[in-house]
């Protein structure tokens, strides 16, 4: 046993062939013998076409191959022909004539074999190969006979396990055996049939099947695994469904507009102007929409017409059922909609919301007319006392004033100034908020600008000033406001500052070069994070009572700042340490007016 298979091993022959070539070198022989014995002793009955025994069958299984075998018999038949009938000319011709045929047969069998088996092998490729499961079953007892390795790796088989298995036995359920055997009894011949396997650890699968006859009594079964397709389909419906209940639940709402007119509402729109689904469906939104609305709600359509993309927003007023108005921000996005182009329109209830901004709008602008009121009552008797102080510490002397007498007569004056200047703010605030100025722009170089407000405050000589501004920076804005904002800064920046005070002023310009960036930085007491956010609100003091009392602040410098700021087109930031300072940055737009 060891020594043949060293010699299969040597010679590269499998088994089989080893076996086909025994046998036709056994039946070679045999006809060479018989050839022999028949032209020896004449013996009708022994008849030259047994050479094509062993042609046909080494043609067959070795193919092109086999015509050796071919030559070898015709060969050896002419060979025993030649010494037998010499010189007999006829029967020599009649000899190579038949030499000559056993090898044209064998051409012409080889070439037949060759593209039956180039067919069969093709088939067999295409059966083994393809990423359709394909299985043969019998027509009367589905038996499988046989199936491709797709299948058996769809459903976890191994060969011997399915093979003999009968075909419903494979399907999920009684009610899926059911369908398939009422579906075959109608349709030999059928597609897309839709059904479960269960495979071998009896989990399920979806499979499309199709199948067709090959012959009476065998079927040709085709099943494609559509189990992804159908978990994704189990997926989508159940997004569907969730889509739907938070579209129905939502109190947002939801509106589908095709062709101007409405084709879906959720409930909240419903309750959002009281009209029924059935009044709401098919009707134009615009016809929902306050008169007044109508020109304004057009140009948002054309405009919505020409911007294909992205949600469009605005605010238009509704009509109700019952002749109410109710206000609603309008959002729509472009969707398609039954395969068609439609709008996906959200309105947002902000009836109550508008009514409440009013109502602080109102309440603001009578806070604004109190505080005018008041400052205009407090500064009109402060002007004759502000006076009469004025005039007595002009000349003590000849008033008879004594020195502890003037000395409280000073405090008296700071103290009132300082109350004009509270005044003063008061209604500087209430003017702008008023949005009644209006500002006196012009281009002006910044430097000189700064270098008045430190002379005008005096304060280098209270504080470390550096400035770094170069002398070609030109600035549009109005030169009195920014006067009033880098002072009141400056104000801080010194007034909170620690010895030895140390202040900044620097300018650059914006990552983009699109705007102005005036810094001022100090070394004070700084601001802590969760009160940076209010410094700029009026009345607001970031350090509590007790650093507003020592710097008589009472929160509106910043305020007025942001206020002016803002009028030009600008903002202001703050950064700031908790004692290491403050960095505030004023933000100026370059150009002209916005």
């Amino acid at each position: 046993m060891g020594e043949t298979a060293a010699v299969r091993f040597r010679l590269g022959i499998p088994d089989t062939d080893l076996v086909r070539i025994f046998v036709i070198a056994a039946l070679t022989i045999c006809c060479i013998l018989l050839e022999t014995i028949s032209l020896s002793q004449p013996i009708s009955l022994v008849s030259t076409q047994l050479f094509f025994i062993p042609i046909i069958y080494a043609v067959y299984v070795f193919g092109h191959r086999g015509l050796y075998v071919a030559a070898l018999c015709a060969i050896a038949y002419q060979t025993i022909g030649y010494f037998a009938t010499y010189p007999n000319t006829d029967s020599l011709i009649a000899i190579s004539s038949e030499a000559v045929l056993f090898v044209v047969i064998g051409v012409v069998l080889s070439f037949f074999f060759e593209k039956i088996r180039e067919g069969e092998v093709r088939y067999r490729t295409i059966y083994e190969h393809s990423q359709l499961g394909i299985l043969l079953f019998d027509l009367s007892t589905f038996s499988i006979s046989h199936a491709n390795q797709k299948l058996l790796a769809m459903l976890n088989y191994a060969p011997d396990e399915i093979a003999g298995k009968s075909l419903p036995d494979l399907l999920l359920t009684p009610r899926e055996k059911e369908r398939f055997l009422e579906r075959i009894k109608k349709e030999t011949t059928t597609s897309d049939f839709e059904t479960r396997f269960a495979t071998k650890t009896g989990a399920s699968c979806w499979v499309n099947l199709s199948w067709d006859r090959i012959d009476e009594s065998t079927i040709s079964c085709t099943i494609i695994n559509i189990n992804s397709r159908k978990l994704a389909e189990k997926l989508n419906n159940d997004n569907m469904l969730k889509y739907r209940t938070l579209a129905e639940s939502t109190p947002t709402s939801i509106l589908i507009v095709q062709d101007g007119a409405i084709r879906y509402t959720n409930p909240s729109f419903i309750a959002f102007l009281g009209y029924s689904m059935q009044e709401s469906i098919g009707k134009d939104l615009g016809s929902f929409i306050e008169p007044e609305d109508h020109a304004h709600y057009r140009a948002f359509l054309e405009e919505r017409s020409v911007k294909k993309l992205g949600t469009m927003t605005q605010v238009f007023r509704f009509v109700t059922k019952s002749r109410g108005t109710r206000i609603g921000t309008l959002l729509t996005t472009p969707i398609r909609h039954m395969d068609n182009p439609a709008l996906l329109v959200n309105i947002i209830d902000i009836t109550d919301k508008q009514h409440l901004e009013d109502q602080i709008r109102l309440d603001n602008e009578r806070r604004r007319g109190v505080i005018v009121t008041v400052a205009h009552e407090l500064r009109t008797p402060l002007q004759p006392i502000l006076g009469y102080l004025n005039l007595l510490l002009s000349d003590p002397e000849g008033f008879g004033i004594q020195d502890d007498t003037k000395k409280i007569l000073d405090r008296c004056l700071t103290s009132v100034d300082r109350e004009r200047q509270i005044i003063n703010q008061m209604l500087d605030l209430s003017v702008l908020e008023s949005g009644k100025i209006q500002l006196a722009r012009t281009d002006f170089p910044l430097a000189p600008l700064v270098k008045k407000v430190l002379e005008g405050g005096g304060y280098a000589s209270r504080a470390e000033v550096t400035v770094d501004i170069d002398d070609a920076v030109v600035i549009n804005a109005d030169s009195d406001r920014l006067y009033n904002v880098l002072d009141s800064i400056l104000t801080n920046a010194v007034n909170f500052s620690k010895a030895p005070r140390k202040v900044e002023v620097v300018y650059t310009s914006g990552t983009d070069d699109s705007e102005h960036l005036i810094s001022i930085r100090d070394n004070g007491v700084g601001i802590a994070p969760d009160q940076i956010n209010s410094v700029f609100e009026p009345f607001q003091l970031a350090d509590g009572m007790t650093l507003s009392r020592k710097y008589d602040r009472l929160g509106l410098s910043l305020s007025i700042v942001k206020k002016i700021l803002e009028m030009h087109g600008g903002t202001i930031t703050v950064e700031s340490v908790v004692n290491a300072g403050s960095t505030f940055t004023i933000h100026l737009p370059r150009g002209s007016a916005p």
